[in-house]
């Protein structure tokens, strides 16, 4: 995939499985893999789980994190509610691709329920090897972090 990385991942009972499938591609890949959870099918709350991913990112104890739930739509709200996540919700290489490049995405939510597993073993892939361009794009990630664009 990419250099080695540490990727923090998390999942609610919808998305565990692909989570699973997930932290064992990236660890076969030589990635260090922080599994935050969920580890099996009974009901769990989302926002749990974002909160554990973004922590670590947040305190620069994982690269990139990735959220699984049935959707991926709670995970991404969840996600970015913090400050220095900028998570995407994503359904294809393209987003993924696009999400790095051009928005330096530190985090993707996936929705097991709506993409298959080859799907999202490309978009992860995608995620990781995809570099930030900056350029037109610093100003645009000053914006959202609330710095000054000028």
């Amino acid at each position: 995939m990419t250099r080695s990385l540490i990727v923090a991942i998390g999942a609610d009972h919808g998305g565990v499985l692909l989570k699973n499938r997930l932290a064992a591609v990236l660890a076969e890949a030589g990635h260090q893999v922080l599994d935050f959870g969920t580890d099996g099918p009974a009901s769990v709350d989302y926002p749990d789980f974002a909160q554990a991913v973004c922590g670590a990112i947040t305190r620069a104890e994982a690269d990139l994190g990735v959220l699984v739930c049935g959707t991926g739509i709670g995970m991404s709200i969840a996600a970015n509610r913090h400050p220095a996540i900028r998570c995407a919700l994503v359904h294809d290489v393209t987003t993924a691709r696009l999400t790095r490049a051009h928005n330096d995405a530190n985090v993707i939510a996936m929705g097991a329920r709506i993409i298959g597993e080859e799907v999202a073993l490309d978009i992860l892939n995608a995620f990781l090897t995809t570099k930030y361009e900056g350029g037109r794009h610093d100003r645009r990630i000053a914006k959202l972090n609330l710095e000054s664009a000028e």
